[in-house]
């Protein structure tokens, strides 16, 4: 059995339990949009899952400009110090996926995995799968506990292994 570091399990835990993330992407002026989206992680290819509708902002953005920022946080407690909140920032390249094919179905089953009352609108022609492929990221555990993740170890941590998200 493989040892997994104390920080290597928080960004598991993170994606495991926030469902919500942040989307950077460029708009066709080059100024930052950004919006609110459900994501899933898929293991079996170690990406992020969004799903989205042709009729967005963030959808043109990145067919215009692939590359995308992403930020999973964990939520405010009223009353708590705000500065030391874990959270993930990834920055990677949207890649739309192609129906029917085998990393369709993956991203689809992942997706529909942990939002399957998202079934009907995966049927809609406007919505179409897109994967978040990861080049590197920032990982703030809390006050004092910042790291960069390197690309590899961020798709080790995305992909099958202990207490995949």
């Amino acid at each position: 059995m493989t040892h997994e570091t104390r920080l290597d399990q928080a960004v598991r835990q993170l994606l495991r339990e926030q469902r919500v993330a942040a989307l950077g992407t460029l708009d066709a002026n080059g100024h930052v949009a950004i919006s609110m989206v459900p994501f899933a992680v898929d293991s079996s290819q170690g990406v992020l899952v969004i799903h989205v509708s042709q009729l967005a902002a963030h959808t043109g953005n990145m067919q215009r400009n692939p590359s995308v920022a992403i930020m999973v946080a964990t939520a405010e407690v009223p009353g708590q110090p705000v500065h030391d909140l874990p959270r993930l920032s990834l920055q990677g390249q949207a890649r739309p996926v192609v129906p029917g094919t085998a990393p369709w179905t993956a991203a689809r089953a992942s997706y529909l995995d942990r939002f399957p009352q998202a079934q009907a609108m995966a049927e809609l022609a406007d919505f179409q799968f897109v994967t978040i492929v990861p080049d590197s990221a920032r990982h703030i555990a809390g006050f004092g506990a910042a790291r960069t993740i390197a690309p590899d170890v961020l798709i080790a941590l995305l992909s099958n292994g202990p207490e995949a998200p």
